[in-house]
């Protein structure tokens, strides 16, 4: 079957299901969901509250501040939105996370889709994380106030590189991060401007010539500024 008949697919499970699509819905990510390249639903986790008020979290065990969110309700709300056989990875968003990398994102992009679960309160209970295989991801060292900030950012991040979002496959190889290594410099007219020209190199027409540069520039940025990325070590950073 086509990506067409069988469309990328994200649930997400919030507290606040009005925040989707949110900016997804517009420019490339909005033209593919309208189009059907990939489909989105947001569930909300109240609706498998407990009782009148729809409880949805209680206080830590052991005590200390905040409220944790239940996890036979966060349980309820994953089975719901998921079959016995339903292939998509479960992602947990959290601090405590494995950080967020691209290669993890084209893994995302290229399977079926993803079950993305955003916490709020201090967190969620720690055995529907066990209970559930949810897999705890971070898109940085900061807290956010919940998780569907973090979600939208998979979700732009993995929605970009389905067949036929972006223009030019090149767009989606030609960049920050693809080969452990920072994108090179960009320019485009005027050829000078407030006294800084475009680099010669790039005006010559040596194809050859451009993409050493571009390739020895992206070493020295990367060397410079993410010396943790395995493309750093291609150029050690000037002492």
């Amino acid at each position: 079957m086509t990506r067409a008949e069988t469309p990328w697919r994200a649930t997400i499970l919030t507290l606040y299901p009005e925040m989707f699509p949110g900016p997804l819905g517009v420019s490339l990510s909005g033209d593919a969901l309208a189009r059907g390249d990939w489909s989105l639903e947001a569930r909300n986790i109240r609706e498998h509250g407990l009782g009148r008020h729809r409880s949805v979290d209680d206080t830590p065990a052991g005590g200390g501040a905040g409220m944790v969110l239940r996890c036979d309700v966060l349980a309820a709300a994953i089975d719901a939105a998921t079959g016995a056989h339903d292939p998509r990875p479960r992602l947990l968003m959290s601090p405590r996370g494995r950080p967020l990398s691209q290669a993890r994102v084209r893994e995302l992009a290229a399977g079926p889709g993803a079950l993305i679960v955003c916490g709020r309160f201090e967190g969620v209970d720690e055995r529907v994380i066990a209970g559930r295989g949810l897999e705890e991801v971070s898109i940085g060292d900061y807290v956010l106030s919940g998780g569907e900030i973090a979600a939208l950012v998979v979700l732009d991040a993995c929605v970009r590189l389905l067949p036929g979002v972006m223009g030019k496959v090149e767009s989606g190889v030609e960049e920050s991060f693809e080969g452990g290594l920072l994108e090179y410099p960009h320019y485009t007219r005027p050829r000078d401007w407030e006294g800084r020209p475009i680099p010669e190199v790039l005006s010559g027409g040596n194809h050859a010539a451009i993409a050493r540069w571009r390739r020895a520039e992206a070493e020295r940025i990367t060397a410079e500024r993410r010396p943790d990325l395995p493309g750093a070590a291609a150029r050690p950073p000037a002492r």
